[in-house]
């Protein structure tokens, strides 16, 4: 597949996918405070259009930034990096 320009691509987990065709993905980074140097944990949950619902909760998924598919849904899922039963 032709990449279509510069697109952001995030790593997480997936921690819901009860949806159709949809998975919740937990990204988390690394931020460092401005005023006391220390780094912090943030996070963000994202939802990712699954085509064919093959995500499981657990799964590490890698997800790339898309055209809005609805309200929430401005990413999908471009990887399964590693299955949550140990499997790829």
């Amino acid at each position: 597949m032709a990449e279509r320009g510069f697109r952001k691509k995030l790593v997480g987990k997936v921690v819901k996918n009860r949806m159709d065709k949809t998975v919740v993905v937990l990204v988390e980074r690394l931020a460092r405070h401005d005023a006391y140097k220390k780094y912090l944990r943030k996070r963000s949950k994202y939802m990712a259009h699954d085509a064919d619902n093959q995500c499981q909760i657990g799964d590490k998924v890698r997800i790339i930034e898309s055209r809005p598919m609805s309200k929430a849904k401005r990413w999908r899922v471009f990887q399964i990096i590693e299955s949550a039963k140990g499997g790829v």
